[in-house]
């Protein structure tokens, strides 16, 4: 009985892991909304991006870690982006720079995410 018990508790710890997919990404659109909502002063015309701008930035770096989260952050921001009335090109390219965050993540309704 014991045997069979053990048994068992191998095969479903075994489909567990089977069953879990590493490769998902685990940013949500909502985390990333929130954290380029500061930003939305600075992408429409304003001098420079704020102290909270810079801290969604590095959230989203730090959320972004494997290639499935990073195109789903692109996706999200991509999303993000045109839902932004007047947004500058220049300024959504030149913010993570403006933050002095390093981020390869393109602030951009015109980006390819799958690249």
């Amino acid at each position: 009985m014991k045997g069979m018990v053990i048994s068992m508790v191998v095969v479903l710890a075994m489909m567990m892991v089977v069953t879990i997919k590493p490769s998902e990404a685990v940013v949500s659109c909502a985390d990333v909304d929130s954290s380029v909502a500061p930003c939305v002063a600075y992408l429409t015309g304003g001098a420079n991006p704020s102290a909270d701008c810079c801290l969604g930035v590095t959230k989203i770096t730090k959320m972004a870690k494997s290639i499935d989260d990073k195109r789903a952050a692109c996706e999200c921001l991509k999303t993000a982006a045109t839902r932004i009335a007047n947004i500058n090109q220049d300024a959504a390219s030149a913010l993570p720079q403006k933050c002095g965050v390093p981020f390869n993540i393109p602030i951009s309704k015109n980006t390819n995410c799958a690249k």
